[in-house]
C-alpha cells in the first residue's frame, strides 16, 4: 500500500501550507472517520467549486486558489488524505461537456471537446475502496442550483452537475460512495497510483491556442457564472 502513500510532484503535501493546514485542522489525530469526513467536507466546501488555470497543478496551487473543480479538488483531496496516512488513488473518465453546459456558454460551450477529461479517487477504507466524487460541487452553489430547477426532482445534467437524484445526490459522506458527476460519464481509463500518473497520459483534447484562451479567458467566465449562481 505503499504506493497510495506515497507524496509525488502534485500531490506535495509536505507543502507548508499543506502541512499548516492538517496541523490546524488537528486531522492528522483524529479517528480515521473523521480524518477521512473532515478532510472531505473541508474540500468539499471551503474550496469552492471553480475552474483552475490546468488539470496538473500541484495540491498546494490548488489550496492557494482556494477553488476546483473534479480533477484539482481531487488532487488537494488525495494530498491531505496521504498527509494524514489515509491510502488513496485515482480513477479516470472522460465526461460528456454537456454535464458542462450553464456554466460554459455560448462560444466557449462550442468550443470546447465533446468530453472532458475526469477523475474521482478512490479511498481505502475498513479494507475496502470507496469512489468518492461528492467533493466537486461546494453545498451553496449546489444548493442554488436545486432551488433553480426546483421542478426537477430526478435525473439532472448541466452546470457541473450529473446526477439521477438532483434534490438528494450522494454529497455527503458517511462511509459511502459519494458522486455528483457520475452519469456523465463517457469513458473509463482505469485506475492510477497517482494523478501525476494519470495526467501525464491523459490531457485534455485542447489544442495550444484554445488552451491559452482557456486559461486567460474561458475559465475566468465559466467561474463568473459559478459565482453569480452560488450568490442567487
Amino acid at each position: 500500500m505503499n504506493a497510495y502513500l506515497k507524496e509525488t510532484e502534485l500531490l506535495n503535501y509536505s507543502h507548508p501550507t499543506i502541512q499548516q493546514l492538517v496541523h490546524s485542522r488537528k486531522w492528522d489525530r483524529l479517528p480515521m472517520k473523521e480524518r477521512i469526513l473532515g478532510i472531505y467536507n473541508y474540500v468539499r466546501d471551503d474550496v469552492l467549486f471553480g475552474y483552475n488555470r490546468a488539470d496538473d497543478i500541484p495540491a498546494s496551487e490548488v489550496l492557494r486558489d482556494g477553488y476546483g473543480q473534479c480533477n484539482t479538488k481531487g488532487v488537494l483531496f488525495m494530498a491531505l488524505l496521504r498527509a494524514v496516512g489515509v491510502s488513496c488513488r485515482m480513477h479516470g473518465f472522460t465526461i460528456d461537456k454537456k454535464l458542462q453546459k450553464g456554466a460554459m456558454r455560448g462560444w466557449y460551450y462550442r468550443m470546447s471537446p465533446l468530453e472532458i477529461v475526469h477523475s474521482w479517487v478512490e479511498v481505502r477504507y475498513e479494507d475496502k475502496w470507496l469512489n468518492i466524487e461528492g467533493f466537486i460541487l461546494d453545498i451553496p452553489y449546489l444548493t442554488k442550483l436545486q432551488q433553480k430547477f426546483g421542478q426537477c426532482t430526478g435525473s439532472f445534467c448541466g452546470y457541473g452537475v450529473a446526477t439521477d437524484n438532483f434534490q438528494n445526490p450522494a454529497v455527503y459522506w458517511n462511509e459511502s460512495d459519494t458522486y455528483v458527476q457520475k452519469e456523465g460519464i463517457v469513458r473509463d481509463f482505469g485506475i492510477y497510483n497517482s494523478p501525476d500518473a494519470f495526467f501525464f497520459v491523459h490531457q485534455q483534447a485542447l489544442s495550444p491556442l484554445r488552451k491559452t484562451i482557456f486559461r486567460g479567458v474561458v475559465r475566468h467566465l465559466m467561474n463568473r457564472n459559478v459565482s453569480r449562481i452560488r450568490r442567487g
